[in-house]
């Protein structure tokens, strides 16, 4: 991200309105993902949308990689549980951060399934799109080497 993206992002004014409409946003996301509604997940998302897995570099483009991001860790994982530790809702987005707990029963970046329980730490960016009034994606960080793309 250039200089004058990040000046741009530094000075966005929030209002009790937009905070309002980023929170709900993020609300209506996170109730979607514990109810394994990809729809509505979707619902959420900017058409070019990106989801990425920072350490690796894996990206997914579009609602279309979204769909297969979701339903590739929903299966690899369909007992995920997200507990939220922090949250910080401003105009660039949703910051959040969770203690992640699953057990391993797909194959996930190239990692077969193990059978076994996991936890995990995860913090996620969700960049927002002033014009669009949706998500971006999310820019997802996570402490689990063990699952990543060997």
């Amino acid at each position: 991200m250039g200089h004058e993206n990040v000046l741009e992002l530094y000075r966005r004014k929030i209002t009790p309105e937009l905070y309002d409409q980023i929170r709900r946003e993020w609300k209506t996301h996170s109730i979607a993902e514990d109810n394994r509604d990809i729809p509505g997940l979707m619902s959420t998302l900017t058409d070019d949308c990106v989801y990425e897995l920072v350490q690796t570099g894996h990206q997914w483009h579009g609602k279309e990689g979204a769909t297969r991001f979701y339903t590739e860790l929903l299966t690899a994982f369909p007992d995920i549980h997200f507990d939220l530790q922090y949250i910080v809702i401003g105009p660039q987005g949703v910051y959040e951060e969770a203690r992640v707990t699953a057990t391993h029963q797909g194959s996930w970046l190239g990692n077969p399934p193990t059978g076994d329980p996991i936890e995990f730490k995860v913090t996620i960016l969700f960049p927002w799109d002033m014009k669009k009034e949706k998500f971006q994606g999310e820019r997802i960080f996570f402490d689990a080497p063990g699952l990543l793309a060997r």
